[in-house]
């Protein structure tokens, strides 16, 4: 996305593809935000609206339903691949 458009002259897509990206989460906050579900479910929720914009049906129906699970906590956090190894 070009820093310099303003947001009136930004296309959905690219303003649904801002959104993503400020709420993916880094891998340096993996640690601290992998079980926050907050977090989890805004970021999959904004993948969600990316992908349905992309007309990628399947993918955003995916990804809103991961954010439903966060939000009725019926999904968790999956251990650190890295730990124990």
């Amino acid at each position: 996305m070009d820093a310099s458009k303003s947001i009136a002259e930004l296309s959905t897509v690219e303003l649904a593809q801002a959104l993503a990206e400020r709420l993916a989460i880094a891998p340096s906050d993996w640690h601290q935000l992998k079980a926050n579900r907050k977090a989890r479910a805004a970021e999959q929720t904004a993948m969600a609206l990316l992908y349905l914009l992309k007309d990628q049906s399947p993918e955003a129906l995916e990804r809103l339903q991961q954010s439903v699970g966060w939000l009725d906590r019926s999904i968790s956090a999956p251990p650190c691949p890295t730990h124990g190894h």
